[in-house]
């Protein structure tokens, strides 16, 4: 296969995951992040999603000549390579978001008994942490990009 791609498959996913683990951890553990991501707008978490957009689409289809979108399999017209790394690169962040209890011990718990309705410090906890999780994805779409385009 000399010259020539082959097909988006499972391993291509598995080498995402491994890159997006591998440069989402450092900014999960960090608290400034955490700070960051309670005092940054929706509107600069939309700029991230944005940028792990234009991040992944650049990497995996203008920095790599040999890669084609136009060629890879698609689901409603998005290559399905695109949307593994997308995938990828927020699901890295929020599970290890979670396994390392970040919110927890990051975000001011508001106290509320579990099977009880979310409060106001609560909204503001989850508000936070999916502005975290986007902040990480920027760095986790790095690693899961460039895992998928050197293996």
């Amino acid at each position: 296969m000399v010259g020539r791609r082959r097909r988006f498959a499972l391993s291509d996913t598995v080498q995402q995951i491994i890159g997006g683990f591998l440069l989402a951890g450092p900014f999960v553990v960090t608290e400034e992040v955490w700070v960051l991501a309670r005092t940054m707008s929706w509107l600069q978490a939309l700029l991230t999603v944005v940028i792990v957009f234009v991040i992944g689409y650049g990497a995996l289809y203008k920095a790599d000549d040999d890669r084609d979108p136009d060629r890879e399999s698609e689901v409603g017209g998005i290559p399905l390579r695109f949307i593994s790394l997308v995938a990828v690169s927020y699901l890295s962040v929020a599970i290890l978001a979670f396994a390392f209890d970040a919110p927890g011990t990051f975000l001011e718990p508001s106290g509320v008994e579990l099977g009880s309705s979310l409060g106001e410090a609560d909204l503001a906890v989850v508000g936070a942490t999916l502005k975290a999780i986007s902040i990480g994805a920027v760095f986790s779409v790095i690693g899961a990009a460039t895992a998928d385009s050197l293996y």
